[in-house]
């Protein structure tokens, strides 16, 4: 069934068709031009593609009966280079509104040229246009490669210089996350790469290869120092030695990794706080946290040697990051229109769940920060982008916390480590759930061996089937 709809996409549905906004009516199939919009939005300043809307924003709907073959022809279009190329990776999500069901695209702005049926489009107030004119298409490229560093192209980097197991940990985080008929699941590394846009061509030089994007997210520590020499996350905890610190990870390594120690240098420094959302129990710190460490890695302008930094303090979190700034001042989240700083790394970080739609960020970290300490967080835009989210948290709030969640989460610690150790050899879930003295198999699976094989630190030995009979689970 379709979730209602939220009330950031109603809001940008009752202020009708834009540049950033289409509306395509769909009653039981894709629009013929549906990707004519999805590439002027990749060409130009990204948007929203609403299906099931008239024009005019009267909500027509689809049949339910059709939406699954729908949502199952979008992916295989998106796949598919005879249609848009580069590919590209697109949610498409069902919505029910006035009783009707519709479906929303989001498509974010793209470091690269795209084409539909080999032809280029691009986006203004009036809709979607052809470009033709040889001088516009190769502004179209200059734009595109002179805005965006991580289109930076290193010719003589070869596939060696990655790490074929963070590629290949992408890959099964990608998996696990949409499904085992993903496109990665049968492509090489290589493959996955270009799938990826991380391979490209500067239309300049002539020169291709590797692109500073790829290098980041999955390049050996050496290859990284040498084309980015400055590339480097300071986290830092101060709250008794103010003058310098009291504990600090100077981190530079891949953003992959590197999101992996932000994580859990916050999570060290900082308490959790739970809270019920509908019907789920969730860790406020950890969802903060997600977002912040998100933010920091794929929204930075990296040819500014200025360091990132995530700087822990009695009060507050702070954050800041080289920027290319639109703007100057604080940011009202109300009317922020957010933009990618690096499109690829974000496509990447999406796809692999460390990070959600562009804009979420911003808008989770405000709702959460309000949850975990009643402060509302600042978002600064300059050359250097700060945020500063209050983390105040009173004694009395942090001792209630502790007597109900500490025997459940040191009990729930203790199972993950069984688990993990237990599994360093081939078990299915009856065998794991014996060892872990747990009875009810569906919650077994929801609470440990979903979230674990997410995380990476399970695997699936047949991942194309999830819910084979045959299925064991294996942590290295």
């Amino acid at each position: 069934m379709p979730e209602k709809i939220n009330i950031e996409l109603y809001e940008i549905i009752k202020i009708g068709e834009c540049i950033t906004t289409e509306f395509k009516k769909a009653t039981n199939k894709l629009p013929t031009n549906l990707f004519e919009t999805v590439c002027s939005f990749l060409n130009r300043n990204g948007g929203n593609i609403f299906l099931g809307i008239e024009d005019n924003g009267s909500i027509t709907g689809i049949k339910q009966e059709y939406i699954h073959q729908m949502k199952k022809d979008f992916a295989n279009l998106c796949n598919n280079e005879q249609k848009i190329s580069p590919t590209v990776y697109l949610n498409i999500k069902d919505y029910e509104i006035n009783g009707k069901t519709i479906l929303h695209i989001y498509v974010n702005e793209s470091s690269s040229v795209h084409k539909t049926n080999g032809k280029i489009f691009d986006r203004n107030e009036d809709g979607d246009y052809e470009v033709k004119q040889p001088e516009r298409i190769a502004n179209m490229y200059i734009r595109k490669q002179e805005f965006y560093t991580e289109n930076k192209i290193f010719p003589y980097a070869q596939i060696s210089d990655l790490r074929s197991d963070l590629i290949q940990r992408a890959r099964q985080m990608a998996i696990n996350r949409n499904g085992s008929n993903h496109a990665w699941a049968n492509m090489n590394d290589a493959e996955m790469l270009r799938s990826a846009n991380l391979y490209a061509k500067d239309f300049i030089t002539g020169k291709e290869g590797l692109t500073l994007a790829a290098i980041l997210l999955f390049g050996k520590d050496e290859t990284i120092l040498s084309c980015l020499p400055h590339h480097k996350t300071d986290a830092i905890y101060r709250v008794k030695n103010i003058d310098r610190y009291d504990d600090r990870d100077d981190i530079r390594t891949n953003l992959i990794e590197s999101f992996d120690r932000l994580m859990t240098f916050i999570e060290k420094h900082l308490d959790d706080k739970f809270y019920i959302e509908g019907n789920q129990r969730i860790n406020i710190r950890n969802k903060i946290a997600r977002e912040v460490c998100a933010n920091i890695l794929i929204h930075r302008e990296f040819s500014n040697p200025y360091p990132a930094k995530l700087i822990i303090e009695k009060e507050n979190l702070k954050t800041e990051n080289a920027n290319k700034a639109k703007m100057i001042g604080k940011i009202n989240v109300d009317f922020y229109e957010p933009y990618p700083k690096n499109p690829k790394i974000a496509k990447m970080f999406k796809e692999i769940g460390l990070a959600d739609e562009l804009g979420s960020g911003v808008r989770n970290i405000t709702k959460y920060a309000k949850i975990y300490s009643g402060g509302i967080p600042e978002f600064k835009e300059d050359d250097i982008f700060r945020t500063i989210i209050p983390i105040v948290v009173t004694k009395q709030d942090m001792a209630q916390d502790m007597a109900q969640d500490m025997a459940q989460d040191m009990a729930q610690d203790k199972i993950i480590n069984k688990i993990i150790e237990f599994c360093q050899k081939e078990r299915n879930i009856f065998e794991i759930m014996e060892y872990a003295g747990y009875k009810n198999r569906t919650r077994f699976r929801r609470d440990y061996i979903k979230p674990l094989v997410e995380k990476g630190l399970l695997y699936m030995t047949i991942p194309e089937k999830p819910t084979s009979k045959n299925q064991k689970y294996i942590s290295k």
